[in-house]
C-alpha cells in the first residue's frame, strides 16, 4: 500500500454505502443479540430452578463440552465463508461458491463425526468429565450430547455461507432467535411435567438439529435470490488460500469458545458443580452485555471482507471507526449497570447465586476492556491475518488457563472469573495494538471520546445510586431511571460526534 492509499479519506458516497450496508444488518444482529439474551437468561432460570445449581452445573459442564467441540470441529470453515464467499461475488461473480462450499463442507463433516464417536463409545470421556456424577448417568448425558454434534457443525458452516452473501438474517433467526425460543419453550413443559437432568439437556439439544435443516434451506434461499455463473473447467480452485486461512482460525476459534467455557468445566473437576451453575449464570449475563458489539461484528465482517477485496482501504478503516463509537456508547451503560448491581441481577437466578457478585463485577470490568477496543479481531481475520489471530488467543488462553488451574481451587467462582478476566484484557490489548501498528485502523478520535464520555457519564449515575440506596432492587430502578434520562441527554449532545447521523443519512441515501 502507497502512503496516499494509506491516508486517504474515503470518499463520503462509498463511506455511506458502507455504513448503511452495516447499519441494516447490524439492527437485524441487535434484535437477535436482546432475543438470545433475553430467552438465554429465560432458560438458564428454568433449569436452575428446576434442578438447583448443582443439577445446572451437570447439564452445562456437558452444554460447554459440547460448544466447544462442535466450534473445533467446523475448522474455521464458516469464518473462510465469510472472508472468501463475498470475495468472490465481488471479484469473480461468483463462480468459485460451489467449490469454495464443497471445500468448507465435507472436512467439517469428518471431523464433527470423528469428535462424537468417543463421546458415543467410551463411557472414560464421560466420568473424567463429570467426576461427582453416577457413571452410568454421566455416560447417558454424554452420549446424548455426541450424537447431536455433527449436525450442529454443519449447520454453524452453513450458516457462515449465508453470511457471505451479505445477510445476517439466517444467522440471527437460527442462532439468535430460532434456537433460543424453542429451548425456552421446550424446557417450560419438561420443568413442568418431568424436570431432570437428562430431559433438561434434550431441550437444549434438539433445537441444534432443527437450526441445520433451517439453516439449509436459509443457503439455498440466498443462492437462488443470486445465482452465479457456473465455473469453468479447468478453473483454479482457492482451496490452498481457503484452508491457509481457514486452519489458524480453526485453532483459535478453540481458543474463543474455550475462553467462555473452560471455566464451567475446571470448576466441575476442580471444585464443585455448584459453582459451575453459578458461574455458568455469571457468563450468561457477561454474553448478554456484548449483544451490541456481536451485533456489529456480524454485520461489519463482510463488509469489511468486501472492501478490502476492492481495496477500499479508507473506507474500510471508516467503518471501523464508525462502528467502535456505536458499540462503545450503547455497550458500557450496560456493563455500568451490571458492575453496580450484581446481586440484585444475579438474584434472579435463585438462592445461593448472590454469592458470584464480585465475580461479576471482575467480568464486567474486563468486558469494558474488550468493548473498548471494537471489533479489533474481526479486523484481523477479515484482513486475512488468521495466523496473527490465533497468536492473540493462544496467548489469551494459556493466561486464562494457567490462571485458573492456580485460583479456581482456592477461590473458586471468583478464580474462574478472574482467568476469564485476564484473558479478555489480553487477548483486547494485542489484537488493538496489531491492528493499528500493522495495519492501521485507528479507533481514537472525537467521536470515540465522546462515546467514552457517554458511558462514563451514565456510569456515574449508577454509581451515585449504589451509594446511596445499595445494591437493592430499588437501588437499581433509580439507577436505570436516572442512567436512562443521563444516556439520552448525553447522546443527543453528542450524535454529530458520534457519527450518527452519517448513519441516518445513508440510510435515506439507500431508501431513494
Amino acid at each position: 500500500m502507497t502512503a496516499p492509499e494509506a491516508t486517504a479519506r474515503p470518499r463520503p458516497e462509498t463511506t455511506a454505502s458502507g455504513v448503511a450496508a452495516t447499519a441494516r444488518g447490524g439492527w437485524w444482529g441487535m434484535a437477535g443479540s436482546v432475543a438470545n439474551a433475553v430467552f438465554s437468561f429465560l432458560l438458564v432460570g428454568l433449569i436452575t430452578r428446576a434442578v438447583g445449581a448443582q443439577g445446572a452445573g451437570v447439564i452445562f459442564t456437558g452444554v460447554a463440552m459440547f460448544t466447544i467441540l462442535s466450534n473445533t470441529c467446523k475448522l474455521g470453515a464458516d469464518t473462510g465463508l465469510v472472508r472468501f464467499v463475498p470475495r468472490d461475488l465481488a471479484v469473480d461473480g461468483g463462480r468459485s461458491v460451489d467449490a469454495l462450499l464443497r471445500t468448507a463442507l465435507l472436512p467439517a463433516t469428518v471431523a464433527g463425526t470423528a469428535a462424537a464417536v468417543p463421546l458415543v463409545l467410551f463411557p472414560s470421556v464421560a466420568t473424567a468429565l463429570l467426576p461427582q456424577v453416577p457413571p452410568a448417568d454421566a455416560t447417558a448425558l454424554i452420549r446424548l450430547f455426541g450424537l447431536f454434534l455433527p449436525a450442529a457443525t454443519v449447520g454453524m458452516v452453513l450458516l457462515g455461507a449465508a453470511r457471505g452473501y451479505g445477510t445476517v438474517v439466517p444467522f440471527v433467526g437460527v442462532e439468535q432467535i430460532g434456537k433460543p425460543v424453542l429451548r425456552v419453550l421446550i424446557a417450560i413443559p419438561v420443568v413442568w411435567c418431568a424436570p431432570s437432568v437428562p430431559a433438561l439437556a434434550s431441550a437444549w439439544l434438539l433445537p441444534s438439529l432443527a437450526g441445520s435443516v433451517a439453516a439449509w434451506f436459509a443457503l439455498r434461499r440466498c443462492r437462488a435470490q443470486r445465482p452465479t455463473p457456473r465455473r469453468a473447467a479447468g478453473a483454479d480452485v482457492p482451496w490452498r488460500a481457503f484452508w491457509r486461512f481457514a486452519a489458524p482460525r480453526a485453532v483459535s476459534s478453540v481458543f474463543d469458545i474455550g475462553a467462555v467455557w473452560v471455566g464451567v468445566i475446571l470448576l466441575s473437576a476442580l471444585a464443585t458443580s455448584r459453582e459451575a451453575g453459578v458461574y455458568t449464570a455469571i457468563g450468561r449475563i457477561v454474553t448478554a452485555g456484548t449483544l451490541v458489539q456481536l451485533a456489529v461484528r456480524l454485520a461489519v465482517a463482510p463488509e469489511l471482507s468486501r472492501l478490502l477485496a476492492v481495496e477500499k482501504v479508507a473506507e474500510a478503516r471508516a467503518l471501523h471507526r464508525v462502528s467502535t463509537c456505536w458499540t462503545v456508547a450503547l455497550s458500557w451503560p450496560l456493563f455500568g449497570v451490571v458492575a453496580c448491581f450484581p446481586g440484585t441481577i444475579l438474584s434472579v437466578f435463585g438462592p445461593g447465586f448472590t454469592d458470584g457478585a464480585l465475580a461479576l463485577v471482575v467480568l464486567c470490568t474486563a468486558s469494558m476492556v474488550n468493548v473498548a477496543v471494537g471489533n479489533a479481531q474481526t479486523v484481523l481475520l477479515m484482513a486475512g491475518r488468521s495466523c496473527w489471530h490465533l497468536t492473540v488467543t493462544a496467548v489469551a488462553f494459556t493466561v486464562q488457563l494457567a490462571v485458573g488451574v492456580l485460583a479456581v481451587p482456592a477461590w473458586g467462582v471468583l478464580g474462574a472469573a478472574a482467568s476469564w478476566g485476564a484473558a479478555i484484557v489480553v487477548e483486547n490489548v494485542m489484537a488493538a495494538v496489531l491492528v493499528r501498528t500493522r495495519l492501521g485502523f485507528t479507533t481514537v478520535d472525537r467521536g470515540y471520546i465522546r462515546a467514552l464520555a457517554v458511558g462514563l457519564a451514565v456510569t456515574t449515575v449508577l454509581v451515585a445510586s449504589r451509594l446511596s440506596e445499595g445494591d437493592t432492587s430499588s437501588g437499581l430502578a433509580v439507577g436505570m431511571v436516572l442512567g436512562l434520562c443521563v444516556f439520552g441527554i448525553t447522546l443527543c449532545r453528542y450524535r454529530t460526534l458520534l457519527r450518527l447521523g452519517d448513519l441516518v443519512g445513508a440510510l435515506r441515501h439507500r431508501a431513494a
